[in-house]
């Protein structure tokens, strides 16, 4: 099934849905206390030597955008991706998303600065400030590439499966050229993975009673060059016994298999189904943003033409 090619048009603009909607007004409200009252950045935004006893940092550290270019990026980002993303998932979903990239998220940079302090002794990994949603906006880029891999953006004519490795790729590069990287690079970095870890693993399709997407065409080695698949993919079954407690082989444990024979969905199988969902979610917006652009047209003819 070949992929749409997304275009623009005038209700590319709309259709937002209401959580996100919410979602950024929150973001903005978060960016105008901080820069009304400056000093509200040390109870909201993620300070590893204060999280602790402000251990509600963790939750609220996304939600707080210090930046102009900052809440520019994070609501346009949660309002485009969101309206393609929620639909698909649900709205309880898309928020179960956004709770748990976002706390794991948080939690991995806390502990990043901390084991940073501890190997430098520069206490400014303990100090600085960390805040902003680009790392839930890395997760939903995850979750773009598991629903339409094969999706070419015709702005940028690359496929949508390579979109968190680029974003990925151009932050390292861009870290070597900025003072303080850690304010940001960590969290792009444990938003991908968590991102990759929930849809993986966690996330609940009601349509199979299953959990994650076991595909091949979704595996960690799938963020890589294809070269370097053989190496990244015995690393990345050591990760899953790490972090997830499963192995690559163990599928009866996984929930994906019963008796040794695989349950419907839990194969290469339902990751097509997914993606074909996604496609044509996708193709059913851009035709409706299409009649709606078309409708939009004729009437502005027969008002032209009815004043001739």
């Amino acid at each position: 099934m070949s992929a749409p090619v997304v275009t623009g048009g005038p209700s590319f603009y709309t259709g937002f849905t209401r959580q996100c909607k919410g979602l950024a007004v929150v973001l903005v409200i978060g960016h105008i206390v901080v820069q009304i009252f400056p000093s509200a950045v040390g109870y909201l935004a993620l300070i590893p030597a204060k999280t602790i006893p402000f251990a509600w940092n963790l939750l609220t550290a996304s939600y707080i955008e210090q930046s102009v270019h900052g809440i520019i990026i994070s609501a346009l980002g949660l309002l485009f991706i969101g309206k393609l993303l929620e639909p698909i998932w649900g709205s309880r979903e898309f928020l179960k998303f956004i709770f748990i990239v976002n706390f794991l998220t948080s939690l991995g940079v806390f502990i990043t600065a901390i084991s940073l302090y501890y190997i430098t002794r520069q206490e400014n990994y303990l100090y600085m400030p960390i805040s902003g949603f680009h790392g839930v906006l890395s997760g939903f880029l995850v979750g773009i590439k598991q629903i339409i891999p094969d999706q070419e953006l015709s702005l940028l004519r690359i496929k949508a499966k390579w979109l968190p490795s680029i974003i990925l790729l151009l932050a390292i590069a861009i870290s070597f050229f900025t003072v303080d990287p850690a304010l940001y690079l960590p969290t792009l970095m444990f938003g991908t993975y968590f991102g990759w870890i929930y849809l993986r693993y966690m996330q609940r399709k009601p349509e199979t009673k299953l959990k994650g997407d076991p595909s091949d065409d979704f595996a960690f080695s799938t963020f890589f060059p294809e070269f370097l698949r053989p190496v990244i993919d015995p690393i990345a079954s050591v990760f899953d016994r790490i972090f997830c407690g499963r192995s690559e082989g163990s599928d009866d444990e996984r929930g994906h298999t019963l008796g040794g024979a695989p349950l419907p969905g839990s194969d290469s199988i339902e990751a097509s189904r997914r993606r074909e969902r996604g496609a044509r979610a996708l193709e059913e917006r851009l035709a409706a943003e299409r009649l709606t652009a078309g409708g939009k047209t004729e009437e502005l003819e027969k008002d032209a033409t009815e004043n001739v």
